[in-house]
């Protein structure tokens, strides 16, 4: 498999449905030699591909954690360069699978991958991401990434608290909803 035929695939999918994403997810995982390729593609440039690229990383890392695991320095050092929407929420839906990991008793494999320096990186974009003008679902991944994380770094919790604090009122009910259900996550530790 090429990365050719990989640019040929992400280029096919003609929306966002489920069905489309995993057709090419699938052909990934079956072809893990791609994965390289993809990551590459998702940072390439903020193309319609590039979102397809993420689409697709997102559903490969649901599936197998693991595979992102030689690829998280170039994806940590990334992230924070994503713009679109459509490339940041499933970025900070893989930073959400990498924090249940790193907090998992189960899930020693992936942990081997995991630097202190790419949670740093997550941390520090997931802040980012709750301080810009983003989507409800990037900023409810990132919530949860950073409540998680926080647990090994006390000062994470209390910004979060706080920029939680700042920012519910002005918020919608969805994110009032999950910024209080992490509040109240935050204060029972």
């Amino acid at each position: 498999m090429s990365k050719n035929l990989l640019i040929k695939q992400l280029t096919n999918i003609e929306n966002a449905k489920r069905i489309n994403r995993e057709r090419v997810a699938f052909l990934v995982l079956e072809n893990t030699e791609l994965i390289t390729y993809l990551v590459e593609i998702m940072f390439a440039s903020d193309s319609k591909i590039s979102i397809k690229a993420a689409w697709i990383l997102e559903i490969v890392c649901e599936k197998n954690l693991s595979f992102i695991g030689p690829h998280l320095d170039y994806f940590t050092e990334n992230i924070g360069n994503l713009k679109h929407d459509s490339a940041v929420r499933p970025a900070s839906k893989i930073c959400n699978f990498i924090a249940i990991a790193y907090n998992s008793k189960k899930d020693i494999l992936f942990k081997n991958f995991l630097t202190k320096t790419h949670i740093d990186k997550i941390i520090e974009t997931g802040f980012d991401w709750m301080l810009s003008n983003h989507k409800v679902a990037t900023k409810a991944y990132s919530m949860n990434a950073l409540f998680l994380l926080g647990k090994n770094y006390d000062w994470v919790h209390q910004e979060l608290k706080l920029i939680l604090q700042q920012n519910i009122t002005k918020e919608s009910a969805a994110y009032k909803a999950r910024g209080k259900m992490t509040l109240d996550l935050i204060n029972k530790q």
